[in-house]
């Protein structure tokens, strides 16, 4: 259903279904003007700023040929990252929001990451890209010199492909390593052999519960110290750290212990407001999932943040921690169906269907508050749109609007 078909004139509120099986009537707010500004690609200029990119799915692809090229609309994901860089905000490339490992495999990743790669350099976009260790087979163990050389292989394509890398926590590694001495080991050299600067990405077991206990110690005080140490051991070699824990002063404790040439790069997408304002001590700056979701509200916050208007900025984006909280609440790992969900309300794909099925991992009533917290979070782009489609899906799962 193309945007041009959807443009009769529909009722401004609906029924929508709550997870105690009642529905309640949801009145539709009008279109939030953060939508009419245009920045023609101009970058955020006080913080440095990535949104995840999420991928579009072949809707008519069979979920479980989720391995091949053919799992991926490739024109209508460009499409959505030319949205993206035209706001202005970098590009972070096959990571954890476009599926990376639960749909898209290396292959797929590597093809992604070039095309992005070869576009952005076209039109002065920026972007960051993950280096994983997803070429190995996924049952098994290995030693460190495996590992380090599929981290290095991966790196070398991203930076060939004109992105900078981010080194991602690894299944592998986290399923091979017996303590914290060999992540030392495999990140160690990781960060000798690199020819460049990359960012080192910490995530947590709630978004991959295979990671507990990553860096070797599920205390994370003392995982934050091996971090730390890395950190310091390579300074010229760690452009910045992305960390996603959802815990705003365990990031703030790390952001003011880091070298200043190092960025902290908040992944709280719980937390991102306060981080991103920051305080006296200092900011964090954003690679973040759920700015796919909210990229246009998000950069007209970051505007009012470049112009010195901290409460302009909270102003903008406040509403928008509701929303956050809902995509993202366990399983974590599930926040991918409830962005992907959003931007088909907003236009910016024709269907709501995912790589290897991944639509089907929220519930009805969830993608039903979705819908009525970016409207209350002014983040539909066209709300007579977006009401339309979401009364197209509850139609189709039986449940009369």
């Amino acid at each position: 259903m193309s945007t041009a078909q959807a443009t009769t004139r529909t009722p401004t509120e609906l029924h929508l279904p709550g997870a105690d099986g009642e529905t309640r009537l949801h009145r539709v707010g009008p279109r939030s003007a953060v939508f009419d500004a245009a920045y023609g690609g101009a970058g955020v200029t006080s913080r440095s700023v990535y949104a995840a990119g999420h991928v579009v799915a072949d809707p008519l692809a069979d979920p479980a040929d989720h391995g091949t090229a053919a799992a991926i609309d490739w024109d209508a994901t460009l499409a959505f990252r030319r949205h993206l860089w035209d706001l202005g905000l970098g590009l972070a490339e096959a990571m954890d929001t476009a599926q990376r490992g639960n749909g898209l495999d290396w292959a797929l990743a590597r093809r992604l990451i070039r095309t992005s790669g070869t576009e952005a350099a076209a039109r002065g976009g920026r972007v960051v890209a993950g280096a994983m260790t997803d070429q190995l087979d996924p049952a098994g163990t290995y030693p460190v010199d495996r590992l380090v050389d599929a981290y290095l292989e991966q790196i070398a394509w991203i930076r060939d492909s004109r992105a900078e890398p981010v080194v991602m926590a690894s299944r592998h590694l986290a399923a091979s390593a017996t303590g914290v001495d060999d992540y030392v080991a495999v990140y160690d050299e990781v960060l000798r052999q690199s020819d460049g600067p990359v960012f080192l990405h910490w995530l947590g077991e709630a978004f991959d519960p295979a990671l507990r206990g990553y860096w070797g110690s599920a205390d994370l005080d003392v995982a934050a110290e091996v971090v730390l140490g890395l950190i310091r051991d390579h300074e010229p070699k760690v452009a910045g750290i992305k960390i996603s824990l959802l815990d705003a002063e365990r990031e703030i404790d790390l952001r003011r212990r880091l070298p200043e040439s190092v960025l902290m790069h908040t992944g709280d997408d719980f937390n991102y407001l306060e981080l991103i304002r920051g305080d006296e001590h200092g900011h964090s700056h954003a690679l973040l999932g759920i700015f796919d979701a909210i990229a246009a509200p998000a950069r007209a916050a970051l505007d009012r943040l470049d112009a010195g208007d901290a409460d302009g900025f909270s102003a903008i984006l406040e509403p928008t921690v509701p929303l956050a909280r809902h995509l993202f609440a366990a399983p974590t790992s599930a926040y991918k169906t409830g962005v992907v969900f959003l931007a088909w309300l907003n236009g910016h794909q024709d269907h709501f269907r995912m790589v290897a099925g991944a639509e089907l991992q929220r519930s009805v009533p969830h993608l039903a508050r979705v819908f009525a917290l970016a409207d209350e979070g002014g983040a539909l782009a066209d709300p007579e749109l977006a009401t339309f489609r979401m009364r197209q899906f509850l139609a189709v799962a039986g449940v009369s609007p």
